[in-house]
C-alpha cells in the first residue's frame, strides 16, 4: 500500500475550522471551500467584501544583478518595464510554447523579484528557476513557507482594509510595505486579484495571519473558499490553470497574446510568434447557456451537429443566473454572437459565444 503524504495547512487552518469552513482537499492542501455558501459568499464579494485564504499560493524570490536578465528569459512579458513597486502578470513557457503557469510578479528593488506561482505547479516553477539561474548572476529564494496570503475582493474591500494599516493602500497593480496597525509586522499589500473586483492581497509573516483575518473579519469582510473564487474569476474569464491553462496549450490560443512580448527572448518566444503570424486552429472563447443547465469542464462543445471544441471551465453564475463557461472552439467559432450546443449531462443545450468578461457591473 503507497503511503500518501499529509495534506499541507495554512496558518489559518483553526480560523477555518471555527467559521464553519468546509475543508477539501486542493493541490496537496486543506483548503475551505466554503462556508456559508457558494452564491451567499460569491455576491458578498460582489456587493461588499470577501477575503480569501491564499496562502497554498507559492511565491519564489529572484534578487541580485542578473535576477531581471533572468526573469526577462523566463517570463512571457517585458519584466523590465516593471517599476518598482510595480506588479505584471505573465506566464512561463516550454520552448515549444506551452504554458507551465500563470504568474504574478512584483519588483521590490531594482534587484528583487517576488514572483507568485500556482499551488499546484510551485515546485515545478522554482525548479525551472533555479535551473536556468545558473546562466545569470541572481539567487532564486523558495518563500512559500515564509507568507500566508489573504485576498481582500469587492468594492469596499480597501475601506475595510485601509484601517488595519500605517499608511495609503497601493493602487491597481502596485505593490507596498506596510505596517500593520498596532501589531509588530510588516506586510506586502499588492494592488492584484482575481475576482475581477477592486481590493488587495495581503503576504505577510505566518505567525501574524490570524489576528489579521480576525480583524478583518470583525470589520465586516465575509469569509470566502475556493468555490466562489472559482465562479467570481468565471464571470469575468479569468483563466485557471489545469482548466484553460496547460502545457498542452499555448498564449495565442488562450487568448493571452497580450502579455508575451516576443522581443525580449523569453523561452517559447519563437513558438509564440510562429503561433501570432500563422494563427491557430482553435481559440478559448467565453460563452452562456441560453438554455437551462450547468457547463462543466470536459463537456463537448457541438456546432451544425459535430464536435467543436471542449469546456474547460462551467458553472452556475450567481450574478447572470445562467450558465456559464469558457472552452476551446475551433477559431471560426470563436467570434461573439457564435451560437453552438453543450453536451450537459447527455443532453444538448443551446448557447452563445460572448464577449469578455461575461459580468459587466450596472452603471
Amino acid at each position: 500500500m503507497v503511503a500518501t503524504a499529509p495534506l499541507k495547512r495554512t496558518p489559518l487552518y483553526e480560523a477555518h475550522v471555527a467559521a464553519g469552513g468546509r475543508l477539501v482537499e486542493f493541490a496537496g492542501w486543506e483548503m475551505p471551500v466554503q462556508y456559508e455558501g457558494v452564491r451567499a459568499e460569491h455576491l458578498a464579494v460582489r456587493s461588499g467584501c470577501g477575503v480569501f485564504d491564499v496562502s497554498h499560493m507559492g511565491e519564489i524570490e529572484t534578487r541580485g544583478p542578473g535576477a531581471l536578465a533572468l526573469l526577462q528569459r523566463l517570463l512571457t512579458n517585458n519584466v523590465a518595464r516593471v517599476e518598482v513597486g510595480g506588479a505584471q502578470y505573465s506566464l512561463l513557457c516550454r520552448e515549444d510554447g506551452g504554458v507551465l503557469d500563470d504568474l504574478f510578479t512584483y519588483r521590490l528593488g531594482e534587484q528583487r523579484f517576488l514572483t507568485v506561482t500556482n499551488a499546484s505547479n510551485h515546485e515545478r516553477d522554482l525548479a525551472w528557476f533555479q535551473r536556468y539561474a545558473t546562466d545569470f548572476e541572481c539567487e532564486v529564494h523558495d518563500r512559500l513557507d515564509d507568507y500566508a496570503m489573504l485576498a481582500v475582493q469587492g468594492p469596499e474591500a480597501r475601506e475595510t482594509v485601509a484601517p488595519l494599516f500605517e499608511g495609503d493602500l497601493p493602487e491597481r497593480m502596485r505593490a507596498a510595505t506596510l505596517a500593520v496597525s498596532g501589531a509588530d509586522a510588516e506586510a506586502l499589500v499588492c494592488g492584484t486579484g482575481y475576482t475581477g473586483e477592486d481590493g488587495v492581497e495581503i503576504m505577510l509573516d505566518s505567525a501574524a495571519a490570524p489576528a489579521l483575518w480576525a480583524q478583518l473579519l470583525d470589520a465586516g469582510a465575509t469569509p470566502a473558499g475556493l468555490a466562489a473564487r472559482d465562479t467570481l474569476r468565471l464571470e469575468v474569464c479569468f483563466h485557471l490553470y489545469g482548466n484553460d491553462l496547460s502545457e498542452d496549450r499555448n498564449p495565442i490560443e488562450a487568448g493571452l497574446g497580450w502579455c508575451c512580448k516576443e522581443e525580449t527572448g523569453f523561452i517559447g518566444s519563437e513558438a509564440v510568434a510562429a503561433a501570432r503570424a500563422e494563427g491557430t486552429d482553435e481559440k478559448l472563447a467565453p460563452f452562456a447557456l441560453i438554455d437551462p443547465g450547468i457547463p462543466r469542464q470536459g463537456n463537448a462543445v457541438i456546432a451544425k451537429g459535430e464536435l467543436a471544441g471542449v469546456v474547460t471551465s462551467g458553472t452556475l453564475s450567481p450574478c447572470l443566473e445562467q450558465g456559464i463557461g469558457m472552452g476551446y472552439v475551433r477559431a471560426e467559432l470563436a467570434q461573439p454572437g457564435t451560437e453552438v450546443e453543450i453536451d450537459v449531462r447527455g443532453k444538448r443545450r443551446s448557447a452563445r459565444v460572448e464577449r469578455r468578461p461575461l459580468f459587466h457591473r450596472s452603471p
